[in-house]
Order: structure tokens, then C-alpha cells, then sequence
């Protein structure tokens, strides 16, 4: 509406406003309308009467050209806040708003925070303004925000309510979808005016129309405000009085259009410099306002337009003095006029204007540019690395998908049709992946493109690890021999060769090798290993510069290694080492990091760590992916936690951005960081976010991984049949596709569970599964993360010496060496396996003083309780104390049910009186009662239901109903609740 123009109608609508103005509770409203159908006026209205109360008011409109610009929108509406935090006496601005208002200015190359972290210090900045002055945020033709800038739109007014004093309103389209579609914002419709008061505004503004055109203009316009102001002046100017057939019949193009052949009509008789003024202005969003804040960053400036003043076609913001168009239409109709040169004229002077934003800069350099060069196709590339690494990977494609067609020659051409199919392959546009693949090299099925495109889709939907690994395998091979390092040929005789022909395995089954694989070597074949496969100790940065076949082979390695470590299988690993040894000096660092640290990490993982907390120190630089890896060697070295506070901070944005698989692994990451630490309830819900995000698309790799992780949780909190339906399922699902990783995380799943259940021999058979007493097998990752459940099982069923030969062999294989955790649990099972009190007590005292023993507290738990038990049979209950009580108090606030109860028996044992829980209340029936005395007795279902004429199923459900009753979750508890209830209650 413009200035000192008095609105008609709109009664509800104007006492909303006012309402929405006035009370002091933070709040946000929608309005939603066709184009043209008074909701900028009412934003402009809403906007003097919070100015008039006293409110800040901040000012932003949506852009066209910057939909695909992540956090455009919200640079808009930030800048106001920010712009001055620097200076003396203001208040500084909340530091995650200002890296990300860095980021997306390309001050820093810094990523963006995640939604919800944005949001909240969004929020916090937002607060704090309006505990001085409140605050209202205007956003209009919010349906051109771009998808980032929405997002936290929408969070930050979900949750408005607890921010008194701060307001956001919103106006957008209802015939353009928009993310406000789903923000679950309250909305208020904005209709066509009534009859009446669209006749009140036409003859208001037009008293002296002819009766046949005030009909036809009322008829025409039904209802739209601007369609009564507009129609009328286009009618006036033309001969005679009626309106073409073409403009106002019943046939006619819709309103909005009409409406724009109006502003067209206008814009034709303008000065063409004036129209190139407002082309220019109109691409780059010159409709943009910021109310009484400073003026937003770097925007075009329209000079010599007072033409386009005079015919109503620009407005002046009172508030600043600029120029902005009167309505969005005007700035549609302006683009839609102009001639392909013009638009294209209009981006090279826009290219120039950002020369200091990268990717703005980008976009309109795209839009100028016709014909193929070389130069602008090398900015859009750059900033697609750079929109990648903010998580801008979807932005990323469209760039290089362009930069493709401006390509000078086919090679560059196929090369950036290539890196778009990487990156939308890792975006989850696994079939626009595919597409582009096939465009990089048409009519090449087998080109490293499409095999990546291919190897994703089968890796992640079908689990298919045999035939990816094949496929990768030979991709790697055809590139290596058809391509030159620059040391020289990179033939099988490069590199340290000598290691196939000693290493190389044949391709059999891993039961057929089960003896095999058991075998421990000896500590000098474990250094002629590390001495034959350790890459040369440099960084990526100085090996050769990577040329473009460097690229594209490591990512068909960073794919083989990948594949190879889901296949679990010593064949697998052996045939990928043998490939990596093969390609001599274009193997990087990080590629031997991955190979070494996925494959065995017992063999190879020594050395790793201080590389991996290097590579760790410039996360910002490198795309989620990679990070994403090392982040994967630093869980198997037992280092994430310094990841993590990352990983949190990107996840998020990966996830909004539509690359999944980069988020779930992210989660998992996370998830078993928190499992680590003892976060448990944290990681439960990690992890059915993780699960909820893989099971939607189909990622049933991911599904099933993330059930295997839920199934350790549940199996270490003692929820036994829970992790027992998820751990036969995961098997179910892993093991006739060969997918070793998994099956063997429930083969882990299966021990823990059988231990927390109190049921050992089963415990100790699933652990001689994953590796035997006295060997690490090979290529099993869960070999070494298993050796306190294969200590403890062995102890618990008479099996002493295995337990000790494995401690034993944990020692000399260096474990300690390796990782933290492994050092920690490796000392545990030397204490408690010792011959003499002695040696224990010195072992033991290693693992407590440790120093990251705390960072793993339920290892650390187990151990003290362990070692409690044998120090109160040999020494006494007194000597024994100490670790039992810290023993029992660390596992029952961690929530691990099974080992807290056998803690605080083991106490009671020693002679101290712990805290028990007092009786439910609920009496036990007196089948349930016998079921669990026989069940306490050590009995097992089916020797229960001989005895007292049940199915074994029936059983198993009395036991069901008298766990809870009890207080319990394990039979191992058994003995000790039926005695508490006794004390309490004696049975009859």
C-alpha cells in the first residue's frame, strides 16, 4: 500500500493485526493470498502501527534469484541486528548467529551451524534486542525464501511463544509452494475483498470511470485491490471503452498475468535505459526493504528512474529513502519484458557488483554467460566446492551441472558432469546421479561415474557387497592402468608389490578359513605387515598435486574401502589392499588411514591416531563426506569425541538439505560416541532418529545398521528380548548378502546380551565366534572391541586359562597402543585373569589411573566389578569394597540393570548393606512364584516346563510378568528379589 493511502475493508483482517501488533507474547501469523490481493498492504499496515507502539521493525522480501542462495533470506534479516554488533557500546551478537552470518556473507569459509542450533541462537539474539525494544520481523513474498533461510524461519516462530516481546509476520502466495507450507505456523487467509468495499475502493480512486467500464473493471477484477487501482489506468489509455478481448474476456489469461500486461504497457514507454535501471534492480532484489535497520549488504542502487517514480511503477521507502518496486508483479513484469541480451547484460553489471560474494557472484555470472568459457565455468565450479562444504550440496549440482555446459571442450565438459553425479550421489539423488553419470560419458556403462552412481544405489537400498566390490575393483583397476603417475608408470610392479604376492587370500568363504583366520601371529609378523603396508608418513598436501584422474580415483577408492569394510570378509579386505599396494604413489594418506583403521585395526591401527586429530584439524575445509570418514577412523581408534561437537553441528544441516546418508552416518557417529560416554538416553534417541531417516527412502544398509546399534543399547541396559528381536533380524537381513559387519555386530549383540542375562556359556559361545581365545581374527572388527565379553564369559563358565591366554594375547598384540579404549579394557582383563594378587593389583591400578578411563565408564564399570568379585574370593569382602561400590554406583546410573544387580549382590556378600529397592506391591501368583524359583534354581524354559507340565513359551511368560513385579530384568537377580520379598512379605 502506499504511503498515506487509506485501506478499504479488510475489518477482520485489520483488528487481527492489531491484536497480533499489541500483545506483548511473542508470536508469528502467515498471511496467505493470491497475488495482488492486499497482502503487502497489510504488512505495510502492521508494520506503522508496530512502529507507532514503539516496535524495531526489520523488513525482508524474498527474491527470485537467490532461492537457490542458501540463507539469503536470512542475511536479510539478520544484517539489521548485526551489522553494528562491533562497535563500542553495543552489544556484541550471539557468536553462532555471527559465524553463520559470516558464512553466508563469505567473510569466513566457516559452515553454517545446523537448524536447530541456528534457530535457538537466532532466538537468543532476537530476545535480547526486544528486552529493550520489541521486535517485529516483516518477511514479505516469503514463497522466493530460500529453503535454508525458511527453515529457521519456521523454527524460530514455532517457538516465538517463550520470547516476549519478539513477532514475526509473513506474507506468501497461495499459488506457490513454499517450505511455510509445513512450518505448522498460524495463518490467516487474505480473500478478495467484498463486493462493497471493492466498489468503495475503485470509485475512491477512480470516481469518474463510464458506467461500462466501472462494470467491467469490478466484473474483472473480483475483489483484488490491485487489479481496482490498476485496471482502471491501463483502460484510460487506451482508445475507446472497451478492453481487449485479449486483456479482460471471460477467456482470458488469469488475473495475476493480466495484471502484469498492465505494468508491462507501462514499462514499454519508459527510456530504454531506464528499463536496463530496472532490470537490473528487479534480478537482484531491489524490492528488498530493511524498515528503520541499516541498509542490507551490497545491493544494486537504481540511478536515474524517476521516470519509473512518475508512472507509479517504483515507489520510495519512507523508512530509508530507497527505491523499491511498487508491488512484486512490477518486478516480474520488468524481468518478463526484457529480451534474453538485456537479462543477460543486466547479470554480467550484477557478476560485477559481487565481486567480493563468490556465490552470488556465481548465479548471475550463469545467467550472463551464452556461449562456452573456460573462466566463468571455473568460478561456478569453485563455488560449488564452496557451497559443498556449507551444505549447499543440491545448489552444488545445478552449479556444476552448468559449469558443464560452459565447458570449452568435452573433457572438462564430462569432467563436471562427473563431479555433479559425485556430488548428487552423496546428496541422496541417487537418480539424478545415475543421469549424470550417463551424460559424462554417453554410451560408457562402465565409466567411474556411473559405477559410483550404481555402487551407491546397490550399497545402500539392497546391501550388496559382493557384486559393488567387484564392480569398484575393476573401475579402480581399468583407471589405474589406463593412467600415469607422474613418478612414473603405475603398474603392479609400484608400491609395495611384495606384500600381494605373500598376503594375496583366495576367494573362499570365511568359515572355510575359520582355522586360518584363528591363528594369532606372532609380533614380528605383525611388524612385517605394518612394515609392508604402512603409507609413507606426509600429508595429502605433500603428495603430488591431484590431477583430474587423481580425483576420480579416490573417490572409487574412498567407495572400495567403504564397501570393503560392510563386507567384513578377509577376502574383501586382502583384494583391496592388494589394489591400493598396486597404485603406489596416487594412494593418499587418508586412503591408507581408511584401509588401515577399518580394516583391522588389532594389525594396523598403531601410528593412526596423532594422524587422524591432525587431519581432524581443519574440519571446515573438507566436505561432509570426508569428514564423515575420518570421523569413522577416529570411532575405530576410540578418538570421536573430539568430532563429535562437529558432527552435532552439521548434522543437522545435512539432514535439511536432503543428504541422508551423509546425516544417518553422522547419527551412527554420534550415536556411538554417546554410547561410549555413557549418554545412553541420548543415544537411544539418536538412534531412532537415524532409523526413522534410513527406513523412509529405502536405505535398508543404514535401517539395519542403525538396528544393530539399538540392539547394543538395549542388550547393555538389559532389555534382553529386545535385543534379541533386533539382533535376529539384523542377522536375518546381513548374513545371506555376505554383509560381515553387521553379522558380526550381532554376533557382539548376542554375547552382551547373553551376559547381561546372566546366561555366560551362551556369552562365551558367541564370543569364541568372533575370534577364538588367544587370537584377534583377522579383518574382524568386533575381535578386539569384544575382549572384556569373552574375558568375563570364560571366567564365569571354569574357563580361567582361556581368559588368561586371551588377556595375554591382547598384551602382546599391542591393543594398548592402539586406542585408549583398548588400553583401558586390555589392563582390565590382565587384572582379572593375573596369577598372583600381585601382578593384579598393579594391572588394575594401570587401568583405573588410566587417563581416559573415565571417558568410558561402563568399560571402566565392569572392570572394577570384576575385579571386586575376585578380590572379595581371595582377599575378603573388606579388600573388596571399594570397587564394588563404585562398581554398582557407576552401573546403575548409567542404567545397566543385569550388571548393577550382580554389583550390589556382590556387596551384600562383602558385608555391606546397599541400597535395594523396596517391593512394587504387586504379589507374585503362586505360578509365578514356583516358574521363578525353578528359574532362580538355574533352570532353563524348557526344564522348567518338563517339571511342572508348561509349554516353554508359557513359561517365558510368567517370567515376563514377574520381572517387573520383582524390580528385576535378568534371572541372575532372581535369587536375590524372591529373598528381598520373602523379607518383606513371606509367601504362603
Amino acid at each position: 500500500m502506499e504511503p498515506g493511502m487509506v485501506m478499504v475493508g479488510r475489518d477482520d483482517e485489520r483488528a487481527r493485526l492489531s491484536a497480533f501488533v499489541r500483545v506483548p507474547d511473542g508470536q508469528a501469523l502467515v498471511l496467505r493470498g493470491e497475488a495482488g490481493v492486499g497482502k503487502s498492504a497489510l504488512l505495510d499496515l502492521a508494520a506503522r502501527l508496530a512502529a507507532a507502539d514503539g516496535h524495531l521493525v526489520i523488513r525482508a522480501t524474498g527474491v527470485e534469484a537467490e532461492t537457490e542462495l542458501p540463507y539469503a533470506g536470512l542475511h536479510q534479516l539478520l544484517y539489521p541486528l548485526l551489522a553494528d554488533g562491533g562497535q563500542p557500546g553495543r552489544r556484541q551478537p550471539n557468536a553462532v548467529v555471527r559465524t553463520a552470518f559470516d558464512a553466508v556473507t563469505s567473510r569466513v569459509d566457516a559452515p553454517p551451524p545446523s537448524v536447530m542450533a541456528l534457530g535457538i541462537a537466532v532466538l537468543d539474539l532476537l530476545s535480547s534486542t526486544a528486552s529493550k525494544r520489541p521486535l517485529l520481523l516483516v518477511l514479505d513474498d516469503g514463497q522466493w525464501l530460500d529453503d535454508a533461510s525458511a527453515d529457521v524461519c519456521g523454527f524460530i516462530g514455532r517457538r516465538l511463544a517463550g520470547s516476549p516481546g519478539v513477532k514475526l509476520l509473513v506474507a506468501v502466495r497461495s499459488d506457490i509452494a513454499s517450505r511455510f507450507d509445513t512450518a505448522a505456523l498460524p495463518e490467516v487467509p487474505v480473500g478478495a475483498l467484498a463486493d462493497a468495499d471493492a466498489t468503495c475502493l475503485l470509485d475512491r480512486h477512480h470516481p469518474h470511470l463510464g458506467k461500462q467500464v466501472r462494470a467491467l473493471v469490478l466484473d474483472t477484477a473480483r475483489g483484488n485491490p490491485l487489479a481496482l487501482l490498476e485496471l482502471p489506468t491501463h483502460l484510460a489509455s487506451r482508445p475507446g471503452d472497451r478492453a481487449p478481448e485479449d486483456l479482460l474476456g471471460p477467456n482470458a489469461v488469469p488475473l495475476p498475468r493480466r495484471i502484469q500486461e498492465i505494468y508491462a504497457t507501462r514499462l514499454a514507454r519508459l527510456d530504454h535505459t531506464v528499463r536496463a535501471q530496472l532490470l537490473t534492480g528487479a534480478l537482484d532484489g531491489a524490492t528488498a526493504r530493511s524498515g528503520d535497520g541499516p541498509a542490507p549488504a551490497v545491493r544494486y542502487r537504481m540511478r536515474g528512474v524517476d521516470e519509473a517514480v512518475a508512472c507509479g511503477l517504483l515507489v520510495v521507502e519512507p523508512a530509508t529513502g530507497e527505491l523499491a518496486f511498487r508491488h512484486p508483479l512490477v518486478r516480474s513484469s520488468v524481468v518478463q519484458l526484457s529480451t534474453p541480451d538485456q537479462r543477460r547484460a543486466a547479470h554480467r553489471v550484477l557478476a560485477q557488483v559481487h565481486q567480493e560474494h563468490p556465490e552470488r557472484r556465481a548465479i548471475h555470472l550463469a545467467a550472463a554467460t551464452l556461449d562456452p568459457d573456460e573462466d566463468v565455468a571455473a568460478v561456478l565450479e569453485a563455488a560449488a566446492r564452496s557451497a559443498t562444504r556449507r551444505g549447499g550440496a543440491h545448489v552444488a549440482v545445478s552449479w556444476l551441472t552448468r559449469a558443464a555446459e560452459l565447458s570449452e571442450n568435452r573433457a572438462e565438459r564430462s569432467r563436471r558432469l562427473a563431479d555433479a553425479a559425485y556430488v548428487a550421489g552423496q546428496a541422496d539423488r541417487l537418480d539424478q546421479a545415475h543421469s549424470l553419470a550417463l551424460a559424462a560419458a554417453p554410451g560408457e556403462d562402465d565409466n567411474p561415474a556411473a559405477v559410483l552412481a550404481n555402487a551407491y544405489l546397490a550399497l545402500y537400498q539392497n546391501g550388496d557387497v559382493r557384486a559393488t566390490h567387484r564392480q569398484i575393483a575393476a573401475a579402480v583397476e581399468r583407471l589405474r592402468d589406463g593412467g600415469t603417475d607422474r613418478n612414473g608408470p603405475t603398474g603392479a610392479g609400484s608400491g609395495p608389490d611384495q606384500h600381494d604376492a605373500n598376503h594375496h587370500a583366495p576367494d573362499r568363504s570365511d568359515k572355510d578359513q575359520h582355522d586360518a583366520n584363528h591363528h594369532a601371529p606372532d609380533r614380528s609378523d605383525k611388524d612385517q605387515h605394518d612394515a609392508n603396508h604402512h603409507a609413507p608418513d606426509r600429508s595429502d598436501e605433500a603428495q603430488h598435486a591431484p590431477g583430474r584422474n587423481d580425483e576420480v580415483l579416490d573417490r572409487l577408492v574412498s567407495l572400495l574401502l567403504a564397501v570393503s569394510q560392510f563386507a567384513g570378509s578377509r577376502a574383501a579386505w586382502q583384494r583391496t589392499h592388494e589394489i591400493l599396494a598396486s597404485l603406489g604413489g596416487l594412494a593418499t594418506e587418508r586412503a591408507w588411514m581408511y584401509a588401515h583403521t577399518w580394516s583391522d585395526v588389532v594389525r594396523h591401527g598403531a601410528g593412526w591416531s596423532e594422524k587422524v586429530e591432525r587431519a581432524s584439524a581443519d574440519l571446515e575445509n573438507q566436505d561432509p563426506w570426508d569428514v564423515a570418514r575420518l570421523a569413522v577412523s577416529a570411532y575405530h581408534l576410540d578418538v570421536l569425541s573430539p568430532l563429535r561437537p562437529y558432527l552435532e553441528r552439521v548434522v543437522d544441516r545435512e539432514l535439511d538439505t536432503g543428504a541422508t546418508s551423509s546425516g544417518i552416518v553422522m547419527l551412527h557417529l554420534i550415536m556411538l560416541d554417546q554410547l561410549a560416554l555413557g549418554q545412553w538416553d541420548a543415544a537411544e534417541r539418536t538412534g531412532q532418529r537415524a532409523l526413522t531417516l534410513a527406513v523412509e527412502p529405502g536405505n535398508h544398509l543404514f535401517a539395519y545398521q542403525t538396528r544393530a546399534y539399538l540392539a547394543q543399547l538395549a542388550a547393555v541396559r538389559g532389555r534382553v528380548e529386545e535385543a534379541r528381536d533386533l539382533q535376529a533380524a539384523v542377522d536375518a537381513w546381513a548374513r545371506p548378502r555376505g554383509v560381515g559387519f553387521l553379522t558380526q555386530l550381532a554376533e557382539a549383540v548376542g554375547a552382551t546380551t547373553a551376559l547381561s542375562a546372566g546366561d555366560y556359556e551362551t556369552a562365551f559361545l558367541y564370543a569364541i565366534g568372533i575370534t577364538a581365545p588367544g587370537a584377534f581374527r583377522l579383518y574382524t572388527h568386533q575381535a578386539s572391541r569384544t575382549l572384556l565379553d569373552l574375558v568375563e564369559a570364560a571366567l564365569h563358565t571354569g574357563r580361567a586359562e582361556q581368559a588368561r591366554v586371551h588377556a595375554l594375547a591382547a598384551r602382546d598384540a599391542g591393543l594398548p597402543e592402539i586406542s585408549p579404549r583398548l588400553a583401558l579394557i586390555t589392563h582390565g582383563a590382565l587384572a582379572v585373569t593375573a596369577d598372583d594378587e600381585e601382578e593384579a593389583a598393579r594391572v588394575y591400578a594401570r587401568a583405573e589411573s588410566h587417563p581416559a578411563a573415565e571417558r568410558f565408564p561402563f568399560e571402566l564399570a565392569r572392570i572394577r566389578l570384576a575385579y571386586g568379585i575376585r578380590v572379595r574370593r581371595t582377599r575378603g569382602g573388606a579388600a573388596a569394597r571399594t570397587s564394588l561400590a563404585l562398581a554398582a554406583e557407576a552401573l546403575t546410573r548409567l542404567g545397566a540393570t543385569a550388571w548393577a544387580e550382580r554389583a550390589q549382590a556382590e556387596l551384600r556378600a562383602a558385608g555391606v548393606a546397599p541400597q535395594s529397592p523396596a517391593p512394587t506391591g504387586v504379589p507374585l501368583t503362586w505360578q509365578e512364584r514356583r516358574v521363578a524359583e525353578l528359574a532362580a534354581g538355574g533352570l532353563t524354559n524348557k526344564e522348567i516346563g518338563e517339571q511342572i507340565r508348561l509349554s516353554p513359551r508359557t513359561v517365558s511368560a510368567h517370567l515376563y510378568r514377574a520381572f517387573p513385579k520383582l524390580g528385576i530384568t535378568t534371572r541372575a537377580a532372581l535369587r536375590d528379589a524372591l529373598t528381598r520379598i520373602d523379607h518383606h512379605s513371606p509367601a504362603p
